[in-house]
């Protein structure tokens, strides 16, 4: 299998104008829903902190000033120009930045990394460079990071902190998104009457967002992009509206010059003002993070010529109607909807309420996408994950996260019930996944495109400064609702880390306690027992050597299956894996003791299939291996640690000149190999699942091959049955109180109250045999 070979062109160059349009149209509703409802709140949560207002319109041309500025720098130039190119193999987002740096510098956190992965198509496709084109200071940043410990961990917890604000930002977004376009109610009724309508209406909209999750975004999708363009063409139609009709002149505050004047003259109410303002750029890592489901084109497209432009005229509107209405501190405090002619308020707050859910459903949606990228390194506990649409890749659902997203959210509202704090905790998160982007990004400059060291420490010192001042702003207001997205990545962040050193300390355990292959050596061919009919596979961590569980059923049990397979079901640091490079098939110990090692591997963006086709493609994996166990058939991957040789086999979908399995359970066994057939009669009363390994016409076979063929299709029509490892993972003596901690109060309950690997909630439960294991750790 040539891999280099199957590595494809860039996507981009396939695709036609047509298709980048309409990935553009369709990246107007599933991206930029957020930060298209930013106008509902900004003006308001920047001029709440006590400025004192005067008749020179300094304030106002100040803080527009900011807006463009910071729209300007950070969405257009750092995430369309710059940021979007870091991809991981199409791919976006936090850990996609964190998994590109695991490949050029081995800082992987996951502990079962291979050699072999990196022969992945994908692993390769992003330009991997040698040595040789890696400057002196890239080269002493690579080795500087492999070789402290400390160092990589720090890597994952930053990565950690950004994926855990995005979370919080989960919780944020709906609720301040929501509850900004509920009160324009305000207008048209009074503030009794406003105070008990504003919160149970939000929190109505609200439940009523969480519960459609479980129904899927397809079922609804089409409308994102419509109402989204709906709601940008009504803010910058009534933008231009403001501008001709209260000041012409307002675009004179695009002047950076006022930026200067608005924080000379307000000084710390100004500074502390940043932390509102900031918040016109909620939603702009949305382009970063859900740029697998689309094109790099296709978002630059949709954010330089039509979301730009709408929220600047947006913006500039709004200025140029409270530059004639600053007197009235009212117009301030109810924010955008004053500056909304009175004649079209109601359908402008129905179209802003839409508005608002279709920004909060993008968020909950990238939430999900962003934990079941963290389950899949290891950095979060396994929860069940609901695939809602067969043919958008990406549409998931997790209903544990979503009703905590829920009661989070609800708790926001009911407890803040203004959009001030909660655009101050909003805030917050926002800029600090930005930071995190930034210090990552950095390091991408120099790791992954190998350029100069100078490039990258501009970067972080021009985007990082502004961010800087923006954090400061935000982290100021730490009593004033700052502290809710803090306290969630605290929460969220001992979550994952605890659930990370568990799931390591437990693989260490597994790898120091394997049985070395000169004990099986010793057993012979029977393995010291009865050999019966069957497969049995064995689940393990393990991607070499024989795990310790084994040991306990040949020293225990008077039996054991003719067929034995070590399953090891493992994540690898790219988005996708390729199903021609699904599995890596080898043999443990000589051929007759019939003991096979296969490694089924993943993206953390892969779905993993929960149904009969998994075990399928496994047993034709292992036909295909005993087939082509020749030199020149296959590409043999080495390992080291067991001398145990590995061949890349894909899945029997992708494979189609390879072996095919057909199962039918309708009529007596028989035996098929290659073209012929050879019926053996049975009593009309024993009917059972018939197997039949279909090979290509071309092959060509000897007898032994034959042979192991006809045994493994035995095994498999009298049944498969899956031994999984119970394990009890305690802290061993001696250790830390922090630890014990950890590891019998945090992981344990973690472990008990999570799931088990995807594969095995579709295995019959008469099929499955649990072993306890005492892992001390």
């Amino acid at each position: 299998m040539d891999l280099e070979g199957a590595i494809p062109t860039s996507p981009i160059k396939k695709e036609s104008w047509k298709t980048v349009l309409s990935l553009a149209y369709q990246s107007l509703g599933v991206v930029y829903g957020d930060l298209s409802t930013s106008p509902l709140y900004v003006y308001k949560s920047a001029f709440a902190e006590d400025i004192q207002h005067s008749d020179t319109n300094e304030e106002i041309f100040g803080v527009l000033s900011f807006v463009f500025w910071t729209l300007t720098l950070m969405p257009l130039l750092k995430y369309v120009f710059i940021v979007l190119k870091a991809d991981d193999n199409g791919e976006g987002g936090t850990f996609a930045l964190y998994s590109l740096l695991c490949r050029h510098a081995r800082v992987c956190s996951l502990p079962n990394c291979q050699l072999a992965d990196e022969e992945l198509s994908e692993y390769k496709k992003d330009g991997m460079a040698s040595n040789n084109n890696r400057s002196f200071w890239g080269s002493s940043l690579k080795s500087t990071l492999e070789k402290h410990k400390i160092l990589q961990r720090l890597l994952l917890v930053l990565a950690l902190i950004g994926t855990c604000m995005v979370i919080g930002d989960g919780v944020l977004t709906p609720a301040i998104s929501v509850f900004s376009a509920v009160s324009g109610l305000e207008l048209s009724m009074s503030k009794e009457q406003h105070r008990y309508v504003e919160v149970p209406a939000a929190c109505a909209i609200l439940i009523f967002l969480f519960a459609l999750q479980h129904y899927g975004t397809h079922r609804v999708g089409f409308l994102f992009a419509p109402v989204v363009i709906t709601w940008l063409l009504c803010i910058s139609a009534i933008g231009v509206y403001n501008i001709f009709y209260w000041n012409p002149k307002v675009y004179q505050a695009l002047s950076p010059f006022y930026m200067y004047k608005f924080l000379k003259k307000t000084q710390k109410g100004g500074w502390m003002s940043l932390g509102g303002i900031l918040l016109c750029i909620t939603g702009s890592e949305a382009m970063f993070a859900d740029l697998g489901h689309f094109s790099q084109l296709s978002i630059k497209i949709a954010f330089t010529f039509v979301v730009y432009p709408s929220l600047i005229l947006a913006y500039m509107g709004q200025a140029a109607y409270l530059s004639k209405h600053h007197i009235l501190e009212t117009d301030y405090r109810i924010g955008f909807y004053v500056s909304v002619p009175e004649k079209i308020r109601w359908p402008v707050l129905v179209i802003a309420i839409f508005a608002a859910v279709v920004g909060s459903q993008a968020i909950i949606t990238g939430t999900f996408s962003i934990i079941k990228q963290c389950s899949a390194l290891g950095c979060f506990p396994r929860v069940k994950i609901i695939h809602t649409s067969s043919k958008m890749h990406g549409q998931i659902y997790i209903p544990e996260i979503n009703w905590t997203l829920m009661l989070l959210c609800l708790a926001v509202t009911v407890g803040f019930r203004d959009t001030k704090r909660m655009g101050n905790a909003s805030g917050l998160a926002v800029i600090t996944v930005m930071l995190v982007t930034t210090c990552l990004m950095s390091l991408v400059i120099v790791l992954c495109w190998h350029k100069s060291v100078f490039l990258a420490i501009l970067f972080i010192f021009f985007f990082g400064s502004i961010e800087a001042l923006y954090f400061s702003a935000s982290l100021i207001k730490f009593l004033e609702g700052a502290w809710v997205p803090i306290a969630l990545a605290l929460i969220f962040s001992a979550i994952m880390y605890v659930w990370h050193y568990g799931t390591l300390k437990k693989y260490e355990f597994d790898v120091q306690n394997k049985v070395s292959i000169n004990w099986l050596l010793a057993l012979g061919p029977t393995l010291g027992i009865v050999r019966v009919r069957g497969i049995g596979l064995i689940h393990t961590e393990l991607v070499s050597g024989i795990p310790a569980i084994f040991s306990h059923f040949v020293t225990n049990l008077p039996a054991f299956h003719q067929v034995v397979v070590f399953l090891c079901i493992k994540s690898v640091p790219v988005p996708h894996v390729s199903p021609k490079e699904r599995f890596l098939v080898g043999r443990v110990g000589p051929k007759e003791y019939r003991l096979y090692r296969c490694i089924a591997r993943y993206g953390y963006r892969d779905v993993h299939k929960d149904d009969l086709n998994f075990e399928k493609d496994l047993i034709c994996s292992i036909a295909e291996f005993i087939r082509s166990e020749r030199p020149e058939c296959s590409i043999p991957i080495l390992d080291s640690e067991n001398d145990e040789r590995m061949t890349v086999i894909g899945t029997s979908s992708s494979n189609l000149e390879g072996i095919r399995m057909h199962e039918d359970g309708d009529v007596d066994s028989s035996e098929i190999v290659g073209t012929s057939e050879r019926r053996v009669a049975k009593s009309p009363e024993k009917v059972r699942k018939r197997v039949r390994f279909i090979v290509p016409e071309s092959s060509q076979i000897d007898n032994g091959v034959k042979k192991e063929l006809r045994e493994l299709m035995e095994a498999r029509e009298a049944g498969m049955a899956f031994i999984l490892g119970h394990s009890y993972v305690r802290a061993k003596k001696g250790s830390s109180l922090i630890k014990k901690i950890v590891i019998n109060l945090g992981y344990d309950f973690l472990r008990r109250n999570s799931r088990g690997p995807t594969y095995v909630l579709s295995i019959p439960h008469a099929s499955t045999l649990e072993v306890g294991m005492v892992y001390q750790v």
